[in-house]
């Protein structure tokens, strides 16, 4: 965890900071695992039509492919613009 974030903190005891470092860290991975499960849900909706074989077919294989890009390269760019809208807000005491 990136340690800026814990700035305001100062104020607080030792064991406190690394309290909410752990949660910051938790909260963290269980955003990641959200976001990779939707990624999964949203392209094997819209991209895996049958059944009937256990390996995907080439049309589907490149559906999924193209889908996580896009998923990726959204949530990436969504990432960006929030960390310039935070680096915008953020004022030095």
């Amino acid at each position: 965890m990136d340690k800026s974030m814990l700035g305001d903190l100062d104020n607080l005891p030792e064991e406190d900071k690394m309290r909410m470092a752990v949660m910051v860290d938790q909260l963290q991975v269980r955003d990641s695992l959200r976001m990779y499960n939707n990624l999964v849900e949203r392209c094997f909706t819209d991209c895996v039509e049958t059944f009937r074989r256990k390996t995907l077919d080439k049309q589907e294989e490149s559906c999924v492919r193209r889908c996580a890009e896009k998923f990726l390269k959204h949530s990436m760019r969504v990432g960006m613009r929030f960390a310039e809208l935070n680096q915008g807000v953020a004022t030095p005491d």
